[in-house]
């Protein structure tokens, strides 16, 4: 018996249901197989990696830690346009933007900034939309070797700008270099 159905692309495709043998309907040739495959496995030589001794190469497109970047004269550039948080398809970026006060000037570059910036790094996904969202160029995903740190609890786990802003000392040592 068969039945004719219409793919999606339009064209015409042919199912069989045709009756199965008393052998295909055992799966012994497919059992064997199944056990053929695990055995080969268990002779391969397994790739052991010591970890805190030996690093695993990784990709050049890796994406590691998030980081606020600041200008050359050490202030944020970030200028809470929340880009970055309606590109986030994990919705992992949240903040909240204050106007800067006169006495604030060598702190943000622009009129407004975030008072609050945080992302929860148990929901990013590391896809980097942030990243290439951003007009000002202030999220920037690490390529060191700088991995999000191991934590105990789900509050560890979002990090708000007191983890996330570059440290003054490596805005000043990128403007020498």
């Amino acid at each position: 018996m068969s039945i004719e159905t219409i793919s999606l692309s339009g064209r015409k495709k042919q199912v069989s249901n045709k009756e199965m043998s008393f052998i295909e309907r055992l799966y012994l040739v497919a059992i064997v197989k199944g056990l053929f495959i695990t055995i080969r496995h268990l002779f391969k030589r397994k790739v052991t990696i010591k970890y805190p001794e030996e690093v695993r190469p990784r990709s050049e497109v890796y994406r590691g830690q998030h980081m606020l970047m600041r200008d050359d004269q050490g202030r944020e550039r970030c200028t809470a346009c929340g880009l970055c948080a309606l590109s986030c398809p994990a919705e992992a970026i949240t903040m909240k933007a204050e106007e800067r006060k006169p006495e604030e000037k060598h702190l943000y570059r622009e009129e407004k900034y975030a008072s609050i910036y945080e992302i929860n790094m148990l929901r990013c996904i590391f896809c980097g939309l942030c990243e290439e969202a951003c007009p000002k160029q202030a999220i920037y995903l690490t390529k060191s070797k700088e991995l999000v740190h191991t934590e105990y609890t789900r509050e560890d786990f979002i990090y708000g700008k007191d983890k996330l802003v570059m440290p003054l000392e490596m805005a000043i040592a990128n403007t020498k270099a």
